[in-house]
């Protein structure tokens, strides 16, 4: 149970995917204006993220790595988050219809967003079992959810503020990412897996 809780804690503060790993940052800075759009695709990517360190796990070890075709883990992960990702955009089109269309490109981009990719590859260099899987996905996703809606805040707390004109827009927005991922690194050497 402590190693579960220390890879929580590991996933979320210590080696944050965006904030220290730099992976998904596409939807980090494209999806993070808005704090309701930026829990929407936090939501999102914590479902894929979980379900696909599950199923790739599977994948992994019962069917990849008996028969020897291992060399097909990169394909076979992206179809299992590709799928992920259609049943996550068909339940959010019925569901919202205002967040759909909110996350616009940004949704079916989570397909090809190296975190969930990273995430289930760094399930098998670890060489985690199924439920250290379930958890480091879960981690991951909160991790992730935590880094995108500390910046829409932060980025809405911004556009409140008068800002000199070369800062404005994506200028602005990259220095508070840099200034918050330099705030996650205080964290590195608490936790080490």
């Amino acid at each position: 149970m402590p190693k579960l809780i220390l890879i929580i804690i590991g996933a979320v503060f210590v080696n944050n995917f965006v904030l220290h790993r730099f992976l998904g940052i596409c939807p980090f800075l494209g999806v993070s204006k808005k704090l309701d759009t930026a829990a929407g695709m936090s939501g999102a990517v914590l479902f894929v993220m979980t379900m696909a360190s599950m199923v790739t796990w599977l994948i992994y070890n019962y069917v990849l790595r008996p028969y020897g075709l291992e060399f097909l883990q990169t394909v076979s992960f992206i179809l299992v988050i590709a799928s992920l990702v259609q049943f996550v955009e068909l339940a959010l089109q019925r569901i919202s219809p205002a967040l759909y269309k909110a996350l616009g490109i940004y949704l079916p981009l989570i397909t090809t967003n190296c975190a969930v990719l990273g995430l289930s590859v760094l399930n098998i260099q670890k060489e985690f079992s199924f439920i250290e899987s379930a958890v480091f996905g879960i981690g991951a996703g909160l991790g992730f959810a935590l880094a995108m809606v500390l910046f829409a805040g932060m980025r809405e707390r911004i556009e409140l503020c008068e800002t000199p004109d070369s800062f404005r827009g994506t200028a602005i927005g990259l220095v508070t990412a840099g200034i918050l991922s330099l705030a996650f690194m205080g964290f590195a050497g608490f936790v080490s897996l």
